[in-house]
C-alpha cells in the first residue's frame, strides 16, 4: 500500500489544479485518475476565465469568479515556471453578444443587479452595435449590441491541462492512471483508498472527480448533489486573426480555429452529438459574426457539465469522516486559480475560506437518491 500525505481523486482540471496546490504547501500527493473511458468535463471545456455572467442568484458566486481572475496571471506564471508550458492566458476584456433589443435590456438589468451586490470591482459596459463593433468589426446587423466587461478573458484549456499535470510532476505528484476507485474507509485514523491500479493510504482525501463525486461522496458520509448538462461545441479550420476579443460563445484559440458552442441540455448521461443541436447554434453564430459561414468545419463534440441543484459549486468536508473534502464545480477553468491557490491551504488541514462558505454540499434538501452513511457504514 502506497501512503500520502493527501490522495486526490480526479485527474480532470479541477483536482489536477488541487493537487497541484496541494504540492505547492509541500504535500506528498497522489493523484487518481479513472482514465478516458468515463465522462470528462475538461477535454469538452470551453477555455473562458469568465466573470461577468457569474453570479446572478449568489452574489458570493460572482466574487468568487471574479477573485479567481484576479488571481489567474500568478497562476499562469507559476505554471510557466514549473513547467514551461504557456497556457495562452489573455484577458483584455470579453464580450456578450445580443440579438435583440429586449435581449439587451434584460442583460444590462442583470448584471447592474449582480454589480450592487458585488461593488465597484464588477465593471461592465452596454455597448450598441456601433460601439460593439469597434470591439469586434464583423459583428452582423443582426446584432442589437454587447456588453463588455475587462475582467473577462480565456485560456487554452488543453495546455491548461497539460501544465497542470507537468508541474504536478515536477512538484512530486503521483499521477496514477486507470485508478478507478472502488471503496474509501475510515482505518486508524487514516484513510484507505482502494483501486483499480491498488491500495493507497492517506491523512486527507480529496474528491474531485466531477460526476463521480455522487457516488464517490456516499463513501464518505456526504450527499454530493450533482448531475449532467450537455453542451455541444463546433469548430472550425485555422483562419487568420479575426476576434481580438472572446464572446461567452464564439471566441477564436490561440491555433486560429474558431470555437463555437452555447448550448445547454439536460438529456442525462448522453454526450453524442446531434445535428439539429449543432444546426442551431452555427445559425447563431454567424447571425453574429457572418464571416464565419465562409469557413469550413473540422470537427464537433459534447461534453458533459458537472452541474449542482443551483448550478454553483461544492466546496465541503465531511462531517462523518473529517478529512474527506469534496471539490466539484463546472468552472474548472475560471475557477482554476482559486481552486490551486486559495482552497490547498484549507485542504491541507488549515482554516475554512470565508469566501466559500456559501457552497457548503448541505446547502440543498437531502437527496432521495443516494443515502447519506455514516463513518461506521461507509465501505
Amino acid at each position: 500500500m502506497e501512503t500520502r500525505d493527501v490522495v486526490v481523486v480526479g485527474g480532470g482540471l479541477v483536482g489536477s489544479a488541487v493537487a497541484y496546490g496541494l504540492a505547492r504547501q509541500g504535500l506528498k500527493v497522489a493523484l487518481l485518475d479513472e482514465g478516458d473511458q468515463v465522462f470528462r468535463a475538461s477535454r469538452g471545456n470551453f477555455g473562458l476565465v469568465w466573470v461577468q455572467s457569474k453570479g446572478e442568484g449568489k452574489h458570493d458566486y460572482a466574487r468568487w469568479s471574479l477573485q479567481s481572475a484576479h488571481l489567474w496571471p500568478g497562476l499562469a506564471e507559476m505554471l510557466m515556471q514549473d513547467a514551461g508550458v504557456d497556457v495562452q492566458l489573455q484577458q483584455r476584456g470579453g464580450l456578450h453578444i445580443c440579438l435583440s433589443e429586449k435581449e439587451l435590456v434584460d442583460r444590462q438589468a442583470r448584471l447592474a443587479t449582480i454589480q450592487q451586490g458585488v461593488g465597484d470591482d464588477y465593471t461592465f459596459q452596454v455597448l450598441d452595435l456601433q460601439q460593439a463593433r469597434e470591439f469586434i468589426p464583423g459583428l452582423g446587423p443582426d446584432v442589437a449590441g454587447a456588453t463588455y466587461t475587462p475582467m473577462d478573458g480565456h485560456a487554452n484549456p488543453l495546455k491548461l491541462l497539460r501544465a497542470l499535470n507537468a508541474s504536478c510532476q515536477v512538484r512530486g505528484v503521483s499521477i496514477v492512471r486507470g485508478a478507478a476507485v472502488t471503496d474509501i474507509r475510515r482505518e486508524g485514523g487514516c484513510f484507505r483508498i482502494r483501486t483499480a491500479a491498488g491500495d493507497w493510504q492517506s491523512d486527507r482525501v480529496v474528491l474531485a472527480a466531477g460526476l463521480a463525486n455522487r457516488k464517490l461522496g456516499a463513501m464518505v458520509g456526504m450527499d454530493v448533489q450533482v448531475g449532467p448538462n450537455r453542451g455541444q461545441v463546433l469548430i472550425t479550420e485555422r483562419t487568420r486573426p479575426v476576434l481580438d476579443y472572446p464572446t461567452n460563445y464564439i471566441r477564436q484559440t490561440d491555433e486560429g480555429t474558431i470555437q463555437i458552442g452555447d448550448s445547454q441540455e439536460d438529456v442525462g448521461y448522453d454526450d453524442n452529438v446531434t445535428v439539429p443541436v449543432l444546426a442551431a447554434v452555427a445559425a447563431r453564430a454567424v447571425r453574429c459574426i457572418p464571416a464565419l459561414g465562409q469557413l469550413r468545419l473540422v470537427r464537433t463534440w459534447a461534453a458533459l457539465r458537472v452541474l449542482s441543484p443551483d448550478k454553483f459549486p461544492i466546496y465541503q468536508e465531511s462531517e462523518a469522516m473529517p478529512g474527506a473534502y469534496v471539490v466539484t464545480g463546472h468552472s474548472g477553468v475560471t475557477l482554476a486559480a482559486q481552486h490551486a491557490i486559495t482552497l490547498s491551504p484549507w485542504l491541507a488541514g488549515g482554516e475554512r475560506p470565508a469566501a466559500i462558505d456559501g457552497f457548503r454540499a448541505d446547502r440543498f434538501p437531502p437527496s432521495s437518491e443516494i443515502k447519506t452513511m455514516g463513518a461506521d457504514d461507509a465501505h
